[in-house]
């Protein structure tokens, strides 16, 4: 019921930025969580960081201070600012939603995009 589009990754020097964006489209709730995890190889997927439709943010540690979400104007648009890169940053991103239902949350993945941070 929920499809997920993510853009904006690709290769980038440390130190640098970059901008990755995810649509949602389909059956959005009002309430919800959106998000972005990352995996890297051989590691398991990770949270990156997450805004609720209320508008609070939490970070992981490894990225507090560089890496800013944010909700777009346009409805169930959501994007993640990287700024001073490194190249332990590099893996796959994946927006995620979940639609906050009474007492249980659905979750929704994208296909993933790849930010590769190397000189």
């Amino acid at each position: 019921q929920v499809q997920l589009v993510e853009s904006g990754g690709g290769l980038v020097q440390p130190g640098g930025s970059l901008r990755l964006s995810c649509a949602a489209s389909g059956r959005v709730f009002s309430t919800n969580v959106m998000g972005w995890y990352r995996q890297a190889p051989g590691k398991q997927r990770e949270l990156v960081a997450i805004i609720s439709s209320g508008g609070t943010r939490t970070y992981a540690d490894s990225v507090k201070g560089r890496f800013t979400i944010s909700r777009g104007n346009a409805k169930n648009t959501v994007y993640l600012e990287m700024n001073s890169l490194k190249p332990e940053d590099t893996a796959v991103y994946y927006c995620n939603l979940g639609n906050n239902y009474p007492s249980k949350t659905i979750t929704y993945w994208g296909q993933g995009t790849q930010v590769t941070v190397s000189s």
